[in-house]
């Protein structure tokens, strides 16, 4: 699955009132993740009191694992990989542990 990327075939992003963005995306994903995402949203909805569904589990987990993008503030130093030339994309992402 060596499939090149093209600007065509970005799924739309949409701006949220917010200040968040929202994207799209299908992920393939082994029955141990997906169940790890359960496993989170079930935590999240007893935090919350209320249901929670697998896209709130999965942003709160991007959200809480990962720092906030430089990028993406005003006035913020462009990372080395965000300056490259061809543009790199995301090269991984946080693995869902079973433990929060």
């Amino acid at each position: 699955m060596n499939e090149r990327v093209t600007p065509q075939a970005l799924p739309p992003m949409q701006a949220l009132p917010d200040g968040e963005a929202e994207i799209s995306l299908v992920v393939r994903l082994p029955w141990e993740d997906v169940a790890r995402l359960g496993q989170e949203a079930g935590r999240l909805a007893a935090q919350m009191q209320r249901p929670v569904t697998l896209d709130e589990a999965v942003s709160n987990r991007l959200r809480s694992t990962r720092p906030a993008a430089a990028h993406a503030r005003p006035g913020a130093e462009q990372p080395a990989a965000a300056a490259a030339p061809g543009g790199a994309g995301v090269t991984s992402l946080p693995r869902i542990s079973g433990t929060a």
